[in-house]
Order: C-alpha cells, then structure tokens, then sequence
C-alpha cells in the first residue's frame, strides 16, 4: 500500500492506510478539542500521496493549509515531545469554492441536477409538498422544458398552478396550497443566496480531482462560513455533491489510493430531522460511493449524531475529548466508548472526558480492513499554517487558480422561464431548399433534431483540441453544462444524481 505521513503518536505511530481511506471514517470531539487541526492533518498527508479533497470550512481556519506553518515554543514543544525531529514547513496547493463567489470559485448547480427530492430538503416540505413538487419536475420532463435557475422553477410553479385542471387527469391532483408553499419557500431561499447556487455553468465534478505540477492532490476548500447561517441548504449541498459524485466516476473497486477523500464537516446537519427515503438513500450512498474510490469522513461533534446504520460503516476513527456534564452527555460517552475495539490497557469512557487538545483516541483500519485497537494519542502537528489566511492570501491564489474564469461568470441560455414567458420566439421551419442546396436538412430549435442533432457539431467545435481547464472560455463552460444536462435528460427524462438513479424503478415516486 502507498505509504502516507503518520497521523497520530500513542504507544506506537499510528498511520491511516491510502488504500482503506474509501472504508470512511470519523472525527468527533467537543467543540475546542482540536477536530479542525485533525481533520488539516489528515488532508495534507493524502494530498502529499496525491490524493485529491474536498472539506468545508466552516470556520475560516482550514484556509492556512495552503500556506506554510511557523515555528513557535509551543508548536516545537508538541514536535519535541512527539520526538518527530527536524520538522519541516509547507504548504498543499488548493482551490477555494464559495457557494456565493465571494471567497473562492461560483460553485453552482441546476435545478433538474439537484432534483424534487433534494429541493423538497430544501424547502423543508412535508409529504404532500413534496409530492407537487415532484409532479411539477415530472410535467417540466414530459414538456421538454429545461429547469436551470431559479426563475425557472419559479415560472414551472406559476404554469402548472394556472392549468392544474388541465394537469390533474394525467398527473394528479396539484394543490393549489401546496404550490403556494414551494413559492413562499422559494422565496426565501432566494434571499439565503439559492439566487446564485443555481444556474449555470454547473460544477463539472472533474475539477475536483485535479493534482498540481509535482503530483500533489489538490485540496478544494469551500467557504461555508456564510453557507452554514442556511443549514438546510449547507447539508443539501454537501449531499448533492456527494450524489454527483457517485453518479458520475466510474466503478473502480479498492485501489492503492483513492480518487477522493471527501470530509462533512458539521455532518450532524445533515442528519437532523431527515426523512427515512432521504436518509436510507445517504445509507446506501456512502455504503456504495467506496466502489467509485471516494472515502467519506463525517466530522461532527458526537457519534452519536450520525445514524447507526451510517456509523458502522466508517472504520476509521479519531475521537477527541467529550464533556458529561449532563446524563444525555454521559449517555454519549458510553456509547462512543462502545463503538472501539476493546483495549485492555485503556478505560477508554473514563479517558474521554480527561483528553486534552490534540488528544485523541485512535483507530485506524489495518491492511486487512480490521479496526486497530484503541490507542490514545497525540495528533502530529500541521506542517501549514494553523488558522486562516488574509484576503490578499486569498485572491492571488484564486486569481491563479486553474479554473479561474470557468465559473466566474453566469449563462443564462434558453430554458423553462423564457419559453413560458414567451421571451424567446421558437424558431420555424424554413421552406424546404433544393436537394443538395444550402441549408438542407435544417431542423427547427426547438425539435429534438436541432437540439439534439446539432450537439456533436456543437461540442466538435467549441471543445476540439482538449484544451485544459485554465483555458475554458464562458461559452466552453456553457456547452459543457449543456452536454451534461442533455445527457442527462435523454428520452425527456432527466435522472438527478444518484438518488434519482436510485428511485428510477419506482415509479410511484416519479409519478
């Protein structure tokens, strides 16, 4: 197996396996105990082995890993006791994404992407809510309309209310409150920034797997500072791209190093008040996305956030120190303690209350994929900067970012809003040239023979030579989303992400 940098120090050095990442893990730990300084450390050695990651920052402090780290009596203190000798300084090559554009690269997807199921989390919509927002996705498939932004699903809402009894003996009954709903709460999604989420270009989940010039993974970091005052939306995004994720890289088995290690933190959002469809859909995901190369490491302050089903599938383990002040928090601790490999030599409730910052307890899987004995340990220190970096730090390397201007810049092409409005007039059918003449063969937009016929043309001319992601020009982007979205809505069905792959046996829930 590829060898990575250790990760903790107890009894023995303890080392997280490239090749059992995709088995998923956990960090947990009170707030203050050093989960954040963890989850760096973890990152800049899979980065160092060139694996590509992806981690929220939801503090601002995980920004420093892209800088080199300083020397301080503290910091040789905890190197000396450690007895790493001489220690070196560096930074990992990163890319910021910011839902808003504002700290990082627009990460943006469409709403056919992110799919009823996802928006109705969203929303916070109950059953029957959900179930009209469903059939409006369905009718917007079955009429070839295009949902991208916003005002798109906003123009679908208004459509489908004022002809809901032309509707009903086809699709349902469509409740006039229920429509109401989904307006009010697209509204303020608006204002929590989904305005700027969705619409195009999308994210092409490739960038995200990129290396730099000397093999390192790149480790994408996205600003969810602002994003987590949204917690719905937080947790939905990280799910849709978890989804993406799965649905789009190829089935690749356990090799020696995975594509991607993906880290959730405040993974406890993500679980609150979830519907049982949604959360046996994340059961079933993360049992599954191992087979694709991804490794999953939900961060959160107590096991106890995460489901069991969920939990017993992350064999990785660093738990930090928990407070018992309460019984509920005494409940937890037991139940943390419970869920390692017996140590005979460690009361292992008793020390988790009693660790201090950067202590924690340890299991990492063996080469077998057997969990390792419990070990308590002192986390290595970061070889980069511990807390955030300034905004000059920032922008230059947003500035020269390999997807600096891909994203950068929004398209709004013709979709579901513009044909309900009328704003965009269809083309018509030209009269017929002589035989051979020019134009023959010409097929209307708006016919699947235009739209679809014209995409090889399309895609040979604007993507031709392979050009690398630094050179993407806006309209290179454009017909890129466009490519994914059309083949994604083949026959006039558009299957969202995995948990519309999921669900595409079952009908009913498709309607």
């Amino acid at each position: 197996m590829v060898e990575m940098p250790m990760i903790a120090k107890g009894t023995d050095e303890l080392y997280l396996l490239a090749g059992m990442t995709n088995r998923h893990g956990l960090v947990a730990g009170a707030t203050g105990t050093g989960k954040t300084v963890t989850l760096q450390v973890m990152a800049e050695a899979l980065s160092s082995i060139g694996v590509p990651v992806f981690a929220a920052d939801v503090k601002g402090d995980l920004s420093g890993i892209s800088q080199p780290g300083k020397s301080s009596p503290k910091f040789d203190e905890r190197v000396k006791s450690l007895g790493l000798g001489e220690w070196s300084f560096s930074g990992c090559p990163v890319t910021f994404w910011d839902v808003f554009g504002k700290e990082g690269h627009p990460v943006r997807s469409t709403v056919s992407e992110m799919g009823p199921l996802l928006f109705s989390r969203i929303l916070n919509l109950n059953e029957t809510q959900a179930g009209v927002l469903t059939l409006v996705f369905k009718i917007a498939d079955d009429s070839g309309l295009l949902l991208l932004d916003m005002k798109d699903l906003q123009a679908m809402l208004q459509h489908v209310s004022e002809h809901a009894k032309e509707y009903q003996s086809s699709y349902g009954n469509i409740s006039a409150a229920s429509i109401g709903a989904i307006q009010r709460g697209l509204v303020t999604l608006g204002q929590e920034g989904g305005d700027q989420f969705f619409g195009e270009p999308a994210l092409n989940i490739e960038d995200l797997l990129q290396t730099d010039g000397s093999g390192k993974g790149v480790v994408n970091i996205l600003a969810a500072d602002k994003l987590l005052q949204s917690p719905q939306l937080y947790a939905t995004f990280l799910l849709w791209l978890m989804s993406e994720l799965f649905e789009k890289l190829p089935e690749i088995g356990d090799q020696e190093k995975p594509k991607l290690v993906f880290f959730f933190d405040e993974a406890h959002l993500l679980f609150n008040d979830l519907p049982s469809v949604l959360q046996s859909r994340i059961e079933q995901v993360v049992r599954l996305i191992r087979s694709k190369g991804v490794g999953v490491f939900f961060v959160t302050q107590n096991p106890i956030d995460v489901p069991d089903t969920v939990l017993g599938q992350l064999g990785n383990r660093v738990q930090h120190a928990l407070r018992a002040f309460s019984p509920k928090d005494q409940k937890a601790v037991k139940a943390a303690a419970q869920t390692f490999r017996e140590n005979p030599k460690l009361n292992v409730e008793q020390v988790i209350t009693q660790m201090g910052v950067g202590e924690a307890l340890v299991s990492f899987l063996d080469v077998k994929g057997i969990p390792g004995v419990v070990e308590r340990a002192m986390v290595c220190p970061p070889h980069s900067q511990i807390g955030p970096i300034t905004p000059e730090q920032r922008a230059a390397i947003i500035k020269s970012s390999v997807v600096a201007g891909v994203y950068e810049t929004p398209v709004d092409r013709e979709s579901a809003y513009e044909r309900l409005k009328g704003k965009v007039v269809a083309s018509t059918v030209s009269a017929a040239p002589a035989p051979g003449g020019a134009g023959a063969g010409t097929v209307p937009e708006g016919h699947d023979g235009g739209w679809l016929g014209s995409a090889g043309s399309v895609l040979g001319g604007v993507l031709g030579g392979g050009g690398t992601r630094r050179g993407d020009t806006v309209v290179q982007a454009m017909v890129k989303s466009a490519a994914r979205t059309m083949g994604s809505t083949v026959g006039r069905e558009i299957i969202r992400g995995v948990l519309g792959s999921l669900l595409g046996g079952n009908t009913s829930r498709r309607r």
